[in-house]
């Protein structure tokens, strides 16, 4: 099967900040370029750190009131430290969280989801900046369409890796929703097709209703 791949899924030509670029440039640079993050750069060209619309705001909410309504809420030392920051490298959430071009879509998923951020400069064996992936770029596998799936599901998964004749297996999709139904001949069987469906790029549920002709996963009687 063929996993999509971050070099596959991010984007190329990527906004990028300096830096010491002052923190008005940044939000001039947000702003022209439609974005709401950037990654900070060294001067290799190596992600420092992404510096996004949050950490800019922390300077206007760390201002007191003029109305005397709403008091200053209290920040940590760390996030003051960034309130007072004038430049990218004293504004940003550093270090810089990293993917890598082959990754595949459930490993840039799952790095985002442990490191909680939205999205990922995605960097070269020297650290080199390549492109930028976002929680948008990852959902784009859920685009596939429904035809796609199945054939994958056909060839690569029941035929190729299982071995399974065209005609023991029916796979129906609508909506990347998998409908599996048929016979196979082994009971054990089953849960690894509907493990491997499920791990099909575009896929968003499975339902399986397989019969079998042979139970070898009940234990067989004493003494049998």
């Amino acid at each position: 099967m063929h996993h999509r791949t971050v070099a596959e899924l991010m984007t190329r030509d990527v906004v990028r900040a300096r830096r010491d670029l002052p923190f008005k440039e940044i939000v001039e640079l947000l702003a022209e370029n439609d974005v709401t993050a950037v990654p900070v750069v060294d001067e290799l060209d190596r992600p420092m750190g992404v510096v996004s619309e949050a950490d800019l705001l922390r300077k206007s909410s760390d201002q007191a009131d003029p109305s005397g309504l709403t008091p200053v809420p209290h920040i940590e030392a760390w996030e003051r430290a960034k309130a007072e920051g004038a430049r990218a490298e004293e504004l940003m959430s550093a270090p810089a969280v990293c993917a890598r071009p082959e990754w595949t879509v459930v490993e840039a998923a799952r790095l985002m989801e442990v490191q909680d951020v939205k999205r990922l400069p995605v960097v070269d064996e020297m650290d080199k900046l390549l492109g930028i992936v976002s929680r948008r770029d990852l959902l784009r596998v859920f685009l596939r369409h429904d035809d796609a799936i199945r054939e994958e599901i056909n060839r690569d998964v029941l035929q190729q890796t299982l071995g399974l004749a065209p005609s023991a297996v029916t796979v129906e999709v609508r909506q990347g929703e998998v409908v599996l139904s048929g016979s196979v001949e082994f009971k054990s069987l089953i849960p690894i097709i509907d493990r491997l469906c499920r791990s099909v790029d575009g896929v968003v549920s499975v339902a399986e209703r397989l019969n079998y002709r042979t139970d070898d996963v009940r234990p067989s009687p004493a003494g049998t």
